[in-house]
């Protein structure tokens, strides 16, 4: 279908010629066809629906689908948790195969079916302004519980997005959308990477895995921070690289009473793990390096 805007012509005057139609700006002509509204489990991208500040970060890798024409279809569930499940999600603009991309969704449960594991430990330190809102997330009311899942949606996209910009092996941040980030798919030949848990490495590989870890655990240390409940658990495996998950409960060890005792948590599952499949590691000696590494913050 062509359309051709109407140029409004200037009536003829008595004794004069007609006045030819002037020439037609191609620029102002184009071909459209109506697009068909989304099906059962779909629904148009909402990249153009949230803030700015809720876009991932710049430069964005060249994968992520920004146009308005794009269509988040449905996949299927990839994880289930106490506090949010994991979707896959594909973003694609229709009949343009380079313009798809298959991202993780991961939404966190509303307030009749959410529980935060131990969540007080985390969120001290934190601030919330509106004292209203502060009462409800003490007394855990239905008003407060959906707060909470919005604060840790919130609390993890800030987390992915700055650790991200550090240069940490994190999925990047692609948006947030009240309860649900959509964020990097860390695969390994066209699947979900498996997590560190589930492999036996050994020998160099073994090795470049823990250091990997342990830059990270430096990096984030440096910035004042430790994962909070980092383990095998939380580290996927992308074939040689590893990239690390689940980072609602990034704790500032300065700001929170007992984010020293989470750092050093956080180093024994490390090393407890490295250690049981044959790397000589030491907690201690890691907790030290990394204490070092946040002296600037203390």
């Amino acid at each position: 279908m062509s359309y051709t805007p109407a140029v409004p012509l200037p009536e003829p005057t008595a004794g004069q010629p007609a006045v030819p139609p002037p020439a037609i700006d191609l620029s102002f002509v184009f071909d459209f066809s109506a697009a068909a509204d989304p099906g059962e489990g779909q629904r148009w991208s909402t990249w153009l629906d949230v803030e700015a500040l809720c876009r991932g970060p710049e430069p964005r890798p060249h994968w992520v689908v920004t146009s308005a024409a794009a269509v988040d279809t449905e996949l299927g569930i990839l994880k289930t948790g106490k506090e949010a499940d994991v979707f896959l999600l594909e973003r694609a603009v229709p009949d343009e195969p380079a313009q798809g991309v298959v991202l993780a969704a991961k939404r966190y449960r509303d307030a009749e079916h959410r529980s935060f594991h131990r969540s007080s430990i985390y969120t001290e330190g934190r601030r919330t302004r509106n004292t209203r809102d502060a009462r409800a997330l003490s007394k855990k009311t239905a008003h407060g519980r959906a707060l909470a899942a919005g604060q840790w949606a919130r609390a993890e996209w800030e987390a992915l997005v700055r650790l991200w910009c550090a240069g940490v092996p994190v999925p990047y941040p692609v948006q947030l959308d009240g309860t649900e980030i959509l964020m990097e798919l860390v695969s390994m030949d066209g699947c979900a990477a498996p997590r560190l848990a589930q492999l036996r490495p050994k020998g160099e590989l073994l090795r470049s895995y823990f250091d990997q870890v342990r830059d990270a655990m430096t990096v984030l240390a440096a910035m004042g921070l430790t994962h909070g409940d980092l383990s095998p658990y939380n580290i996927l495996a992308a074939g040689d690289r590893l990239v690390i998950i689940d980072l609602p409960q990034a704790v500032d060890i300065v700001a929170n009473p007992t984010g020293m005792d989470l750092l050093m948590r956080d180093c024994h599952n490390v090393c407890t793990w490295f250690v049981d499949r044959g790397l000589d590691v030491d907690e201690q000696e890691l907790f030290a390096a990394l204490l070092t590494s946040a002296l600037p913050t203390l």
